[in-house]
């Protein structure tokens, strides 16, 4: 009996399609981009809403074409949805349209989610502190090898800095400024945290992170990744060199490094900000990556 997750994120929706024994048999990524445009005024505009149920009713199609229960298929909507003042007209529209039901979950649930994802990839040794960067919100978890210590959802996504401080392309050494002021108001709590956890292990979960990884392997290797891993390491000298080289070039440029991908070209910069923000700040000294994070939690409970 297959099983269909989806996972609406801010920028980017997933869906991933599993057999009886839980073995992924299909999986998609696509830009939807629901939060473009109007994420900081907690709404859905309207091009956006079209976006999104445009990819959502060629799911459906693919769900009913492979014989998938209504009851097997599990949606997920993230920060874009828990904030929007209309998520309910566009929940209800998805269910008109394509008979998928969205359950807005929480950012305390979405960070369960994501952490049970991830330590069915990263082999956790060390105090670590797990970031997922989507487009609305940042999970960040912390953990040791038992169980996870502190979670917490703050609203400071990709897409939201994107909309606050990238008035330029390349973005301003002003503006990245500007940036790291804003993380040390909104981080308070994490840093609190990461005081009295001391983590020294990032674990970066998918989105930027896998994209970062791509371009590493492309430099070094000459191609991809293999897919059948899942969990990988990046040196922080390998993260300063494409951080350095993504902030001072513009979209064009950033197009053309080996290993970028259209759905992360204009994100990775904001983010690549706030992840040598982190390092630099709390004192990280290992980078990890999963590809494993919110779909494949959700299957752990399945």
């Amino acid at each position: 009996m297959q099983k269909a997750i989806i996972d609406l994120g801010t920028n980017t929706f997933h869906l991933l399609i599993i057999d009886e024994n839980k073995k992924t048999i299909y999986r998609e990524s696509n830009a939807a981009k629901i939060g473009k445009g109007g994420i900081n005024q907690q709404v859905i505009l309207p091009e956006a809403m079209d976006r999104a149920i445009g990819v959502l009713r060629r799911w459906s199609e693919k769900i009913v074409r492979d014989n998938i229960k209504p009851e097997n298929v599990f949606a997920f909507g993230t920060s874009a949805l828990r904030n929007a003042n209309n998520a309910h007209d566009f929940t209800e529209r998805v269910k008109q349209e394509t008979s998928i039901e969205i359950e807005i979950i929480s950012g305390e649930k979405e960070a369960e989610l994501i952490y049970l994802g991830v330590k069915q990839a990263v082999e956790i040794k060390e105090t670590s502190l797990i970031v997922d960067i989507g487009g609305g919100s940042v999970e960040f978890i912390l953990c040791n090898e038992e169980k996870a210590l502190w979670k917490q959802s703050i609203e400071i996504g990709g897409q939201r800095l994107m909309e606050i401080f990238m008035k330029s392309d390349p973005i301003s050494n002003s503006a990245i400024g500007k940036m790291d002021d804003y993380f040390r108001e909104k981080l308070l709590d994490l840093m609190n945290a990461c005081h009295q956890y001391q983590p020294t292990v990032m674990i970066g979960s998918s989105g930027s992170f896998d994209t970062l990884n791509d371009m590493s392997w492309y430099k070094n290797i000459g191609e991809l990744p293999p897919k059948e891993v899942v969990s990988f390491k990046m040196e922080i000298r390998e993260f300063y060199f494409f951080y350095e080289k993504l902030i001072f070039s513009n979209r064009e440029e950033r197009m053309a490094i080996p290993g970028m991908v259209e759905l992360r070209v204009e994100m990775i910069v904001v983010a690549s900000c706030l992840i040598r923000y982190l390092i630099q700040t709390i004192g990280i000294k290992e980078l990890k990556i999963s590809n494993f994070a919110l779909k494949e939690g959700v299957l752990s409970t399945l």
